[in-house]
């Protein structure tokens, strides 16, 4: 019904900056939030951060400053922008979306989005 394309992903030096995307596409009415995970390895998946449709933002202890999410209803994207990334930063990011599938929906629907590898190393 829902699929996510996340795109961005690449190596960096610290320091450095980079930007994920992610578009969903599908039948669905609207978008209810968006967000990024991330999942090193050896390590638990964690939130990195969400936005609602009302612009609401919640940003991981680890990333805040650092980080920022935005979405574009239009489009349908959603968007991280990453600078002075460290290399505690490299794992693989996941797009995360949930989405109202029709008008008048009384919960949204939870898609997740193919990984993007980020690696920060110099």
């Amino acid at each position: 019904q829902v699929q996510l394309q996340a795109s961005g992903g690449g190596l960096v030096k610290p320091g450095g900056s980079l930007r994920l995307s992610c578009t969903a596409s599908g039948t669905f009415f609207s978008v209810n939030r968006m967000g990024w995970f991330r999942q090193a390895p050896g390590k638990e998946r964690e939130k990195v951060a969400v936005i609602t449709a009302g612009g609401h933002t919640n940003y991981a202890d680890s990333v805040k400053g650092r980080f920022t999410i935005s979405l574009d209803h239009a489009k349908k994207e959603v968007y991280l922008q990453m600078s002075s990334l460290i290399p505690d930063d490299t794992a693989v990011y996941y797009c995360n979306a949930g989405v109202f599938l029709e008008a008048g929906a009384w919960k949204s629907s939870d898609y997740w989005g193919q990984g993007t590898l980020v690696t920060v190393s110099s």
